[in-house]
């Protein structure tokens, strides 16, 4: 029997977990701290060993390191919480599934990646991984899901829907953020918490994931860049500058990029690739990289802001809007087993979003605060398709406008869909 915990939500990721879990020996659930991985394992499995566990001053972590077969021990799946922390629990069960080929016996979970050289073996073909995000506006129960992503792509239609969004709804969940724990939380008790865990994140996470000391001021200049440039194509310079600005410490492009693995490392830093629509493409692309924090919250807290402050500062609230809708697009597209890049040319024509199908189909999807930039966003769309359908590319499946504030989910005479974010599902 699963050891599902009493007012466990279902999360998207569930249907991944249970296909890999008929193909692989063992699956690595992997993610930011606080976002359900243990939960969710625990929905899968039928014993638990957990290392972090400080019963007996921490005797679980002491016998694991002592003899790794203990960690093992277990009705399948057995799942083993923070294995990272003994890191040779991983090629100890590389090693069992070898002896014991047989789909489904271990959920490992863990919140950072070790370095390289702490494992022996990648794992190839023992383990697959499952990345988990915090959870999505479907899974906290904020969307009804009555729209379908997967359903869309696959050629499906639209009905007629209205939104119940508002300004307060919509500043309220980007400050709380999609943290399981504060589904039912005040947008003032989240930020609480989301700047105790920017700060955690910047004073002892980035330090303790190799043991080598990071200077917090830095870290924390470099989180508050981010979230002022969220979900946005900034690189490495620019974020050097925006803190040069700010009058933060001083950081060379190499203590960028450090810190920025690092963050990468904890699966707090997301990074949405550019797009490229075809290998032999004329249309000269722009190639970084979109940037933003695992969360909307994350941003918040690293703006010192409130619900107050992102309603009185509509293009701020729309960034942050923006990387709430690209967080929730993330674990869509995972489950479609489909990717997500954005799309930015020479001629400054942006794209917010580009899901591409294995197909080889695609989506153009643009992201909206409210109502009133529709028009804007759905002539980026058909322009995108004129102009890769005029160098013998092929247009989009389906282009979508996710809005925020005051739509009605619909197709518009010119083809592109519209879909209020609180209709929006799986």
């Amino acid at each position: 029997m699963a050891l599902t915990p009493g007012g466990y939500r279902s999360r998207v990721v569930d249907t991944t977990i249970d296909r890999f879990l008929t193909t692989a020996g063992a699956l690595s659930i992997e993610g930011p701290k606080w976002c359900g991985k243990t939960w969710t394992s625990l929905h899968h499995a039928n014993s638990v060993f957990y290392v972090s566990d400080p019963a007996g001053g921490f005797a679980n972590r002491t016998v694991a390191q002592l003899d790794l077969a203990t960690a093992l021990e277990g009705a399948p799946p057995h799942a083993i919480d923070e294995w990272q922390e003994v890191p040779g629990i991983w090629d100890a069960v590389r090693f069992h599934v070898d002896a014991h080929p047989k789909p489904g016996q271990f959920l490992l979970t863990g919140s950072s990646t070790p370095a390289d050289d702490a494992v022996a073996h990648s794992g190839t073909g023992r383990f697959l991984r499952v990345h988990m995000r915090p959870m999505t506006l479907f899974e906290s129960g904020d969307a009804t899901g009555a729209v379908s992503l997967a359903s869309l792509l696959a050629g499906g239609e639209v009905s007629v829907a209205s939104s119940r969004m508002t300004l307060d709804t919509v500043a309220g969940l980007v400050v709380r953020g999609g943290w399981p724990a504060l589904v039912d939380a005040s947008p003032d008790q989240a930020a609480d918490l989301a700047t105790g865990y920017v700060e955690n994140l910047a004073r002892t996470d980035m330090s303790q994931i190799d043991g080598r000391r990071r200077d917090p001021a830095k870290a924390l200049a470099l989180i508050r860049s981010l979230a002022r440039n969220t979900a946005t194509s900034v690189g490495v310079a620019a974020l050097g500058r925006d803190i040069a600005q700010a009058n933060g410490p001083d950081l060379s492009p190499n203590t960028i990029v450090e810190y920025l693995t690092m963050m990468q490392r904890l699966y707090v830093l997301e990074q949405i690739p550019a797009w490229d629509p075809a290998l032999r493409s004329p249309v000269k692309l722009r190639r970084a990289p979109k940037r933003m924090l695992v969360d909307p919250s994350l941003a918040v807290a690293g703006l010192e802001a409130s619900v107050a402050d992102v309603k009185l500062d509509p293009k701020t609230l729309g960034f942050l809007f923006e990387s709430l809708v690209l967080r929730d697009l993330l674990v869509y597209t995972q489950a479609m087993r489909a990717t997500l890049s954005h799309y930015r040319d020479d001629s400054d024509l942006e794209v917010d979003a580009i899901i591409s199908l294995v197909t080889g189909e695609w989506a153009a999807i643009e992201i909206k605060l409210g109502q009133s930039q529709i028009d804007a966003a759905a002539s980026s769309l058909l322009r995108l398709s004129n102009k890769l359908a005029a160098n013998g590319d092929p247009r989009p499946a389906v282009s979508i406008v996710i809005v925020g504030i005051g739509a009605v989910a619909h197709r518009r005479d010119d083809g592109v869909i519209v879909i209020p974010v609180d209709l929006l599902g799986p």
